[in-house]
């Protein structure tokens, strides 16, 4: 597993702090990409795609200056049911998909991205998670789009902050809803960084 010379291509403070509670400083290099998703793609190929658009953005930044072929991680995470839903525009935005969603369940699918700069490493994966929803009243989600929280996010809400009480239960791995399947990352880092 890699413990030095990473970087990751996020700004996110999730992935941030999911990294360094277990025992990694990365880098931060925020990928400015376009994050358009191809016409017709599916969930985990959106994920995957904007991923590994993100770690090669990165990658030919890293190329250019001193870094020794650093370890580069990426990943996007998008909210699934019947379509994908990315982070809401505004408020009224963010309203019509809470609202939508309520008392249903949902897909949350994280692509990610691991890639050594300069080599032919590169290797991307897709996790999903199931969440299930309550039922909530309109005065209870503008409650809650009246915080800072779901402006930010995939699918306006974070499981782990203040919308976490209307999360009924999930099946598959919270870090996943969260944004960054640690599991699994680390799992596919230990095959090729060995």
């Amino acid at each position: 597993m890699f413990k030095e010379n990473v970087i990751l291509a996020s700004s996110s403070p999730r992935r941030i702090d999911m990294m360094r509670q277990h025992g990694i400083q990365p880098i931060i290099m925020p990928a400015d990409v376009d994050e358009t998703i191809p016409e017709g793609a599916g969930m985990a190929d959106a994920v995957m795609y904007l991923a590994l658009k993100k770690a090669l953005f990165v990658e030919e930044k890293v190329l250019s200056s001193d870094h020794n072929n650093p370890v580069i991680v990426a990943a996007d995470t998008v909210v699934y049911s019947d379509k994908i839903i990315g982070k809401p525009k505004n408020r009224q935005d963010a309203y019509d998909i809470l609202w939508d969603l309520k008392g249903k369940s949902h897909f949350v699918a994280t692509g990610v991205c691991l890639l050594q700069a300069g080599t032919s490493i590169r290797h991307c994966f897709c996790e999903v998670t199931k969440v299930f929803f309550k039922d909530f009243t309109t005065q209870e989600l503008n409650a809650y789009l009246d915080t800072p929280e779901p402006y930010d996010k995939a699918g306006a809400y974070a499981i782990q902050g203040e919308f976490g009480r209307y999360v009924d239960h999930i099946e598959g791995d919270l870090d996943n809803v969260i944004g960054f399947p640690w599991k699994r990352i680390e799992k596919e880092a230990e095959k090729l960084f060995k």
